[in-house]
């Protein structure tokens, strides 16, 4: 028998981090995926073939603006927003930043709070 088991970080979801993925989904991102890392922080992971070869800036810029029809308190606590192109995502072709910052999010580290 095959024990598969959900990454760590879906078991932080919320129905508020559902809102968030809900959302971005709606705009057309391709995948999104949302978290409560703690009492004060929400992390948000985009990946979205759209962001092939752009500066996290422009990634950000194409985002951010979605976020803003969540509730003020929402907004605040999404302290992480990573965005990435799926290729980033492929080995051997991501970089060590990409690597690092997704398999953090994937298995987040413990919280201080």
């Amino acid at each position: 028998m095959i024990n598969t088991s959900a990454p760590r970080w879906e078991t932080k979801r919320t129905d508020e981090t559902r809102q968030v993925e809900e959302i971005l989904r709606k705009a057309g991102f391709e995948k999104v995926d949302a978290y409560r890392y703690n009492s004060a922080s929400i992390r948000v992971r985009v990946i979205d073939s759209r962001f092939e070869g752009l500066l996290a800036e422009k990634r950000d810029a194409m985002v951010e603006p979605h976020l803003e029809q969540l509730p003020e308190r929402t907004q605040a606590d999404i302290m992480n927003l990573f965005t990435f192109a799926p290729s980033e995502l492929q080995q051997p072709k991501n970089t060590i930043r990409e690597y690092l910052v997704n398999t953090e999010f994937d298995d987040p580290s413990p919280s201080m709070l």
